[in-house]
């Protein structure tokens, strides 16, 4: 059996990533300019793998005898990615991409230890799995970073 942490965790990411999602998206759409247009295309990508994280993770709840979080349980904590009010601030939606990312990567390790020290390898697994995925895309936003911080 699962330990109370692995499951508080898994349903912590799940609802992290569908949150990543709606804000991704969100941003994806209002920003505004030539400038955005390479960040508003690799948030339109890494909306299908946040979204496939999120799927894999109710997937695992699941297999636990466990249930992902809906609506009804949503708090949103994602503050620095809602989008600008000015939409061409494209640094300041890079910015809130990275609080996210690293975000996930804290859980994702959190979950890596949880995991470990309850014998659930395959959870340990998939957290492993997932954490590489996020520090690909902190590593590119950081990037995107650099570059609007040169201008």
């Amino acid at each position: 059996m699962t330990s109370d942490e692995v499951t508080r965790l898994l349903r912590k990411a799940y609802s992290d990533e569908i949150e990543t999602v709606m804000n991704y998206m969100t941003n994806s759409i209002v920003l505004d300019g030539v400038r955005a247009e390479e960040i508003k295309e690799s948030l339109q990508q890494d909306i299908q793998e946040e979204l496939g994280h999120a799927e894999q993770l109710g997937g695992r709840l699941k297999q636990l005898d466990e249930a992902p979080p809906a609506s009804a349980e949503f708090e949103a904590r994602q503050h620095s990615l809602q989008p600008p009010e000015d939409t061409t601030d494209v640094l300041s939606v890079i910015e809130g991409v990275l609080d996210a990312e690293e975000d996930a990567i804290q859980t994702y390790r959190d979950l890596i230890d949880a995991a470990e020290e309850a014998d659930d390898p395959v959870t340990e697994d998939l957290a492993v799995t997932i954490l590489a995925d996020e520090e690909a895309h902190r590593t590119e936003f950081r990037g995107f970073r650099k570059e609007y911080r040169a201008d």
